[in-house]
Parts: C-alpha cells; sequence; structure tokens
C-alpha cells in the first residue's frame, strides 16, 4: 500500500505549483542516540553533499531528524501537503515509504528507533540504504533531497506470502505417454475369434436341423419381435464402439418395453400355429 501512494505522490510531483517561489530545509540535523540515550553522532545535514562516511543504526539505536521546511523567498515556516522519507536498496530494488508530520509553522521531526523498526523499512542486507526526503505542495513547485546513506543491521527476508509460488514461472510440465499397446499372436487372435463364432456355428446347426418356415418368421405378429433384437444386437455392437454402461442402460431399458410386447405378441402367434396344426 505504501508503494501505491508513493506512486501516486511521484505523479503529483510532475504537477508544477503556481506559486514561484520555492521551498528548502532549514537547519536540518541528524542525531544517533543508544539505548541509554548516550549521544553517538550530532551533526547538520548538508543539502549538497551526504555525510561521510554514511549513517550506521546498531540493533537498539535511535534515530532522530530534525528539520523546518520554510519559503525560499522569505524564510518562513510553510507546512506542505505531502512530506515522505523515502529508504531504497539499490541493491535489491526493495523500497520503504515513511510519512513526516509536518507542523503549521513547518517543523518536522522524524525519529527510527531499530529496537522497533517501523513496517515501511524495507528488508535490509549489508547494502545502506539510500534516504531521500519527497516534498509535495499544491501552491509550490515539489522538491526531492537525497539526504544520507544509512546502514542498518541486516533484516530477515520478509515472509513468504501464502499464495506467492503461484506467482512464479512453474517447471515445464513433460507429458509421459503409455507405450503402444502390443497385439497378441495371431493365433491367439484367430482360437478368440473362433471361440466367439462358435455359437452362431451351433445357431445355424440347429436352424438347419429344425428347417423354419423363414416365411413364417417374417409375419406381421413375429417381424416386429425379431426387429426389437436386431435392434438390442445393434446396440450391444454400438456400447463396444461409442457408448457407456449408463446410457446403453439407459437405452435398453427404453427398448425393453416394446421388446416384451412385440415378444408377448409373438409367443401367442406361435401358440396359435401350434394349436392349430394340432387340431387337423
Amino acid at each position: 500500500m505504501a508503494v501505491g501512494v508513493f506512486s501516486w505522490f511521484l505523479l503529483a510531483l510532475v504537477v508544477v505549483g503556481t506559486h514561484a517561489a520555492t521551498l528548502t530545509l532549514q537547519s536540518p540535523r541528524i542525531t544517533i542516540s543508544s539505548s541509554d540515550a548516550s549521544q553517538l553522532r550530532s551533526e547538520p545535514l548538508s543539502l549538497a553533499h551526504k555525510p561521510s562516511p554514511p549513517l550506521s543504526l546498531g540493533p537498539s539505536d535511535v534515530l532522530k531528524l530534525t528539520f523546518q521546511v520554510v519559503d525560499k523567498d522569505d524564510g518562513k515556516g510553510v507546512q506542505p501537503h505531502q512530506t515522505f522519507l523515502r529508504f531504497f536498496d539499490e541493491k535489491t530494488g526493495e523500497e520503504g515509504i515513511q510519512p513526516v508530520k509536518v507542523t503549521p509553522g513547518g517543523k518536522a521531526k522524524f525519529e527510527l528507533n531499530m529496537a522497533r523498526p517501523p513496517s515501511s523499512l524495507p528488508p535490509s542486507a549489508t547494502d545502506p540504504l539510500k534516504v531521500s526526503l519527497y516534498i509535495g505542495s499544491f501552491v509550490h513547485p515539489p522538491v526531492q533531497y537525497e539526504l544520507f546513506d544509512l546502514v542498518v543491521p541486516p533484516s530477515q527476508p520478509p515472509a513468504q506470502h501464502p499464495e506467492e509460488v503461484h506467482f512464479h514461472v512453474r517447471p515445464e510440465i513433460q507429458h509421459t505417454f503409455r507405450p503402444d499397446q502390443k497385439l497378441p499372436p495371431k493365433v491367439i487372435s484367430a482360437f478368440f475369434t473362433l471361440l466367439l463364432a462358435a455359437p452362431w456355428v451351433v445357431l445355424l446347426g440347429l436352424w438347419a436341423h429344425v428347417r423354419p418356415q423363414v416365411p413364417y418368421l417374417f409375419s406381421p405378429s413375429i417381424l416386429p419381435f425379431v426387429a426389437s433384437l436386431a435392434v438390442f444386437e445393434a446396440l450391444l455392437v454400438q456400447y463396444w464402439v461409442a457408448l457407456r454402461l449408463g446410457q446403453v442402460l439407459f437405452y435398453a431399458a427404453i427398448l425393453a418395453i416394446p421388446t416384451a410386447l412385440t415378444g408377448q405378441r409373438a409367443l401367442a402367434a406361435l401358440g396359435e400355429r401350434r394349436l392349430g396344426k394340432s387340431s387337423k
């Protein structure tokens, strides 16, 4: 969120104020003290040159930055609309934005306690952070000052977001295909083909032995039943080719009704035919 606010702030810097006067800092000063309040370093800041050597903070040291924002022409204190400190790590590209409160008279004070660092402070390593001051005003041109370089104790790496892994490049998926199905020897295939054809051989043999009257099978009473059986056979073939078991059961349930009715009619016709022969 801080980076978004900072981006909006940089956009605001593009707008040039209507007032000709510019803002500057008066009496900028840094003070570094230890946890027991003993002063380790204190010096005024120059807006033209950074302090040398860079400022360095220990795990419990406190940095105090004080200054006053004034109009460069008349020297009066000015309260800007926005004042930010930017902590930037050039090596990692991490940055943190910390707002600075300025009084109506233009006086400002910022404290950085390393015992309780703000959440806006970016993760740090051994490289110093570049500390810059950004000031924006609706009636003055925006200004930016490179204040100092700051060495802070190395921090722990930022905690990984539980969904961060979903936003990284994933490894390429390597598809492993099954090897082609091996066909059995032709002898075995021929044997099972004959085995499956055996019932038809038996059926044809019984057909030749019984010698039914073929024209009678195509009578109006028998033909619908034979046609329904043929449809059942076609349904089984379709199940083997394309259909699923649930589809076969559904279609078979529908087909069973006309098959049962035509079968009952065919049996009745056969019964009448046998009774007619016996009476003769």
